[in-house]
């Protein structure tokens, strides 16, 4: 029996992808593993037992990912779940930013309200809420993930033209991606052409403040920015002197603070991004297919601390072994398993960063002494062993 502790509300649709192995729910004690959404675990106390978190969701801010390789507990993710659902709500904010739909919204049910001569007053008010098409417009996607890539494409359907700028743009997103955007290898190329400009970059210390008084100076005069990916992207003081000079003629973000709400040409969401049931069911079901993998066959994917790892089982015992990244582990895990007349009918290894990751199979009976050797090598995290 696994049991598995929920922080957050999860979706049925995933929960019922547990089978009648495993106990799930948000009163479990010393769980296997746990599904979280955005809670925040940076103070939580994890039982020795605890194997995995799970993210129903792409972020993992919320999640002390270098605590938990330490501890040999694997984090996963669920990216692309809930793509569809950020880039439908990207397009609205892109649309938002460039029509004065909220002011307008706002000005009809506040000064309107009551007036007699209300289609007079309409005629004779609406151009203060005038603002330009994004057909024909340049648009800059900054970061070309599974999101990026979707609001390129779908903003490049909508008439625009789409510059795209990844220095890490994978196989997988450049093959998805339209051949009508132009990739760029220069973010500045970016700020210098683009009338709007949509963030889809994780927070790094590389990307935070990345919009900045410095590269806001670069841009064009009346840029609009959508930022749907992470509050810290953007430097808040800066943003807003913007917005007061006309430099920036609008910021829509998912991501508010209390700073924001009282500047003018900020519309502020209530992280809404991913809050449809589509999204909802899809990162769980996801989350929920990750653990039980690792934790039945000890496969690794989609994890943001260890290497992904996922072959097929060739013997009747998987022992799985969570290490520090460094050399002569593997010969000594390989003379280990030698001493303890382990035959090794598979054998694979993966690191990422300072940790690694290697699992072994056989039909050898595996003995605790077996594990117990294993264990006791230098910079071993944790072993298992999975019949």
């Amino acid at each position: 029996m696994y049991n598995v502790l929920t922080l957050n509300k999860i979706s049925e649709t995933g929960i019922k992808n547990f089978t009648s192995d495993y106990k799930c729910s948000d009163e479990i004690k010393n769980p296997d593993a746990i599904l979280v959404r955005s809670a925040s675990m940076h103070e939580t106390e994890f039982a020795p037992e605890t194997l995995a978190v799970a993210r129903a969701g792409a972020g993992v801010n919320n999640i002390p990912i270098d605590e938990c390789a330490k501890k040999g507990i694997v984090v996963f993710n669920t990216p692309g779940a809930n793509a569809n659902a950020v880039k439908e709500l990207v397009l609205c904010g892109l649309l938002l930013s460039s029509r004065k739909i909220v002011p307008a919204i706002e000005w009809v049910k506040t000064t309107l309200k009551g007036d007699e001569n209300f289609s007079k007053s309409v005629e004779k008010g609406k151009s203060a809420f005038a603002g330009p098409e994004i057909k024909g417009k340049k648009l800059g996607v900054i970061g070309l993930g599974a999101i990026g890539v979707l609001v390129a494409n779908a903003a490049q359907s909508l008439g625009m033209e789409v510059y795209g700028y990844d220095p890490y743009l994978s196989v997988d997103a450049a093959w998805n991606l339209s051949r009508s955007v132009k990739h760029v290898t220069n973010i500045d190329d970016i700020f210098a052409s683009c009338d709007y400009i949509t963030l889809h970059v994780p927070l790094t210390d590389s990307t935070r403040g990345v919009i900045n008084t410095i590269s806001i100076a670069k841009m064009k005069d009346s840029v609009r920015i959508i930022n749907f990916s992470r509050g810290e992207l953007v430097e808040t003081s800066d943003i807003i002197r913007a917005l007061s000079s006309g430099k920036v003629a609008a910021y829509v973000t998912d991501f508010g603070n209390s700073a924001l709400l009282d500047a003018n040409g900020v519309i502020v969401l209530p992280h809404l991004g991913a809050s449809t049931p589509e999204s909802e069911d899809n990162c769980a079901v996801m989350a929920v297919n990750e653990i039980v993998d690792y934790l039945e066959n000890g496969n690794i994917t989609n994890s943001v601390n260890f290497p992904s790892v996922s072959v097929p089982r060739s013997g009747k015992t998987r022992i799985t072994i969570l290490h520090k990244n460094v050399p002569n582990v593997i010969s000594n895990i390989s003379a280990s398993v030698a001493n303890e007349n382990i035959n090794i009918d598979n054998m694979v290894n993966k690191s990422r960063g300072e940790f690694a990751y290697t699992m072994l199979d056989t039909d050898t009976e595996v003995s605790v002494d077996a594990i117990e050797a294993i264990k006791a090598l230098d910079n071993i995290i944790r072993v298992r062993v999975i019949k």
